[in-house]
């Protein structure tokens, strides 16, 4: 069976339980994941933290072999991110990339205090900071000012951005092949917001 980015979008908001099953997490289908490739959906993901290792809820029904996950702070966008995903998507036939942004990101909170004192933080965490920064700008310059508005803004401004500097995926969502949406995900209670779609037909709530 082969996954459509519709139906990878769909199968984790299905009404399912936020427990993975102990099934996904198994030693045995470890060792199955060594022989073949299970016919799953796959989503290869940029998320900011710790949500599928430590909140099953952010993926509801996920275990291992079923997500291609790329994980950096405030979810920015470097060459090694790009690559990952790149491979994801070409190689492995992802298709659905989801930028996962979550509440309480430190990224975005640095890059918050960056501009409120005019200090940045040393060593590579202001290369964090100064990516994520651009975001937090154009939120402020839109009236939004709100943590929740300005991590929507990020996820929205990551997603296109992955699309403007990865030409393997801009022609895989030209060609119908992938798409790219963007999540805002509540950790308190494990919600998740549609706030960005690229290449699905999928209704993005208005601003809030």
């Amino acid at each position: 069976m082969t996954r459509t980015r519709s139906s990878a979008y769909a199968s984790p908001r299905q009404g399912r339980s936020t427990r993975s099953s102990p099934h996904h997490h198994a030693p045995q289908r470890s060792s199955h994941l060594l022989i073949t490739q299970p016919d799953r959906p796959r989503v290869a993901g940029a998320q900011g933290s710790h949500l599928l290792a430590e909140r099953p809820g952010a993926a509801p029904d996920r275990g291992l072999g079923d997500l291609f996950v790329v994980r950096t702070a405030g979810h920015v966008m470097g060459p090694e991110a790009l690559g990952s995903i790149e491979f994801g998507v070409d190689v492995l036939g992802c298709p659905l990339v989801v930028v996962l942004g979550h509440d309480s990101c430190g990224g975005v909170g640095a890059a918050c205090a960056a501009l409120e004192t005019g200090m940045t933080p040393a060593g590579y965490v202001r290369d964090v900071v100064e990516r994520v920064t651009p975001s937090v700008l154009a939120a402020r310059a839109a009236g939004q000012v709100e943590p929740d508005q300005i991590l929507a803004e990020h996820t929205r401004h990551t997603a296109d951005l992955l699309l403007d500097r990865s030409r393997v995926l801009a022609d895989k969502v030209a060609a119908g092949q992938a798409a790219v949406v963007g999540l805002r995900y509540r950790l308190a209670d494990g919600s998740a917001q549609l706030v960005a779609a690229r290449g699905l037909d999928a209704t993005v709530p208005a601003a809030s």
